[in-house]
C-alpha cells in the first residue's frame, strides 16, 4: 500500500535516495517507521539506528551538511524541473500497482516520458545483445503484435533484441517502456541514443538509479526485477545459457508472471537459454496469440498479423532459400546443396539480401529470416 507521505515534497525524497549506504531497503524500512522522507531528517541518531544501521544513520545526518550531496540534490532537481521527467514514489498515487507485488518495490522511480503508461498492461520482451537477424525480425514482429493488441512493451534498452522489442512496441498502438540499470541523464548504450530520444517522446523511460549512475555491472540484474515486476509475462526471443535475460525469467516466476520462450536452430548458441527455459516449464510460443491466450487477453485477430513471417509461393519454389533454411550456412554449403558454383551464387544472395529474406551473419555465413 502506498506510504502516508503525500510525495508532494520532491527534496526529501530525492535527498533520501541519494544517502550512500542506505539502499531501497534502508528506505523502505525508514518509511514503515516513520512514515515520510522528511520526517526521516529530522531524527537523531540513535531514533535512526534503531531501523537502519549506524554507518547508515551516521549518512543521512551529514548528508545535510555534505557539500557533494547538495551538489547532487541540487542536479537532480535541475533535471526534475524539464517538462518531460518525472518522479514517482512509493506514496504516489499512480505508483505502478504491478511493483507493488514484488518482493523489493524501489522507493522512487526516475521517469522521462509518458508516465501514464506505467500502469497499463505490459509485457516484458528480453533477449541476447548479439542477437540474429532472425531474432531481431521476431522481437520487432512479435513486439508491435502485442503493442497493437494493447500490451506495452517493457524492454532494457540493450541492443539487439531490446531494442528491436522497443521498435516494434513504438510501432504498435500500447508503446514502449524501457527500464534502464543508469541515471537518466545518460544513455546507455550510446548507439541507442535516437532510439532512447524516440522513446522519451513516445513512450517511457524508467530507473530507479541517480542522476550521474554510470553503467555498474551489478545495478542491470537489478533492474532485471522492474522490466519483469512492469509485466504479466516475460518473452525470452533469443539467450544464450549465461544471458541476462535468463535471470529477469528467473525473476519473473519468483514473482508469479508468465514466462514464455521462442525456439529456434538446435544448433544455434542463441537459442540455448530459450530451450533451456523450456525445458524448465516455459511456454513455447511461436505466435503472438500463443501469449494472448495464454493472458486470456481479449485482441482482434487482425492485431496479431505481423507476428508471424509471411510464407509466399515463391519462398516455397526458390531452391536457394530452400537449401539455405534457418541455419547459418556458408556459401561453400548453398552450393553443394543446390549443385551450383559459388561465383554464380553472389548475385542470388544480394538480391535476397536486399529482399529482406536472408542476412549475412558472422563468419560470412547466410541465415534465412522469413517464410
Amino acid at each position: 500500500m502506498p506510504l502516508p507521505d503525500s510525495g508532494l515534497d520532491p527534496a526529501s525524497w530525492l535527498s533520501l535516495d541519494l544517502v550512500p549506504n542506505l539502499g531501497g531497503d534502508g528506505i523502505r524500512q525508514l518509511l514503515r517507521e516513520f512514515g515520510s522522507p522528511t520526517a526521516v531528517f529530522t531524527l537523531s541518531h540513535a531514533a535512526l539506528s534503531r531501523v537502519v544501521s549506524a554507518k547508515a544513520a551516521t549518512c543521512i545526518l551529514e548528508s545535510a551538511t555534505a557539500e557533494k550531496h547538495a551538489e547532487k540534490l541540487a542536479l537532480s532537481l535541475k533535471w526534475l524541473a524539464l517538462e518531460s521527467n518525472h518522479l514517482v514514489t512509493l506514496a504516489d498515487d499512480d505508483y505502478p500497482s504491478q511493483l507493488l507485488e514484488i518482493a523489493d518495490p524501489p522507493p522512487l522511480l526516475y521517469l522521462k516520458g509518458r508516465r501514464e503508461l506505467l500502469n497499463r498492461s505490459a509485457i516484458a520482451v528480453v533477449g541476447s545483445r548479439n542477437a540474429t537477424p532472425g531474432g531481431v525480425q521476431n522481437a520487432e514482429a512479435f513486439s508491435r503484435a502485442l503493442s497493437d493488441a494493447g500490451l506495452t512493451i517493457v524492454s532494457g534498452l540493450a541492443l539487439g533484441i531490446d531494442a528491436a522489442a522497443h521498435r516494434g512496441g513504438l510501432a504498435g498502438a500500447a508503446s514502449t517502456i524501457a527500464v534502464v540499470g543508469t541515471g537518466l541523464d545518460l544513455v546507455y548504450p550510446a548507439r541507442n541514443k535516437s532510439l532512447a530520444q524516440e522513446i522519451s517522446i513516445n513512450g517511457l523511460i524508467i530507473s530507479e538509479f541517480s542522476m550521474g549512475t554510470p553503467p555498474i555491472a551489478s545495478n542491470f540484474p537489478r533492474r532485471n526485477r522492474i522490466i519483469s515486476g512492469l509485466s504479466r509475462g516475460v518473452l525470452v526471443v533469443e539467450a544464450a545459457l549465461a544471458s541476462g535475460s535468463l535471470i529477469t525469467a528467473r525473476q519473473a516466476g519468483e514473482q508469479g508472471r508468465e514466462v514464455f520462450a521462442i525456439p529456434g536452430s538446435i544448433h544455434s548458441p542463441f537459442s540455448k537459454g530459450a530451450h533451456h527455459l523450456i525445458k524448465q516449464g516455459a511456454k513455447l510460443v511461436d505466435d503472438a496469440n500463443d501469449i494472448l491466450s495464454e493472458l486470456h487477453w481479449t485482441h482482434s485477430a487482425a492485431s496479431t498479423a505481423a507476428a508471424k513471417p509471411t510464407v509466399t509461393a515463391n519462398d516455397l519454389d526458390d531452391p536457394i532459400l530452400l537449401a539455405i533454411g534457418f541455419d547459418a550456412v556458408t556459401v561453400d554449403e548453398i552450393a553443394i546443396r543446390t549443385n551450383t558454383a559459388t561465383h554464380l551464387l553472389a548475385a542470388k544472395l544480394m538480391s535476397l539480401e536486399l529482399d529482406g529474406r536472408i542476412a549475412q551473419i558472422a563468419g560470412g555465413k547466410y541465415q534465412r529470416l522469413s517464410g
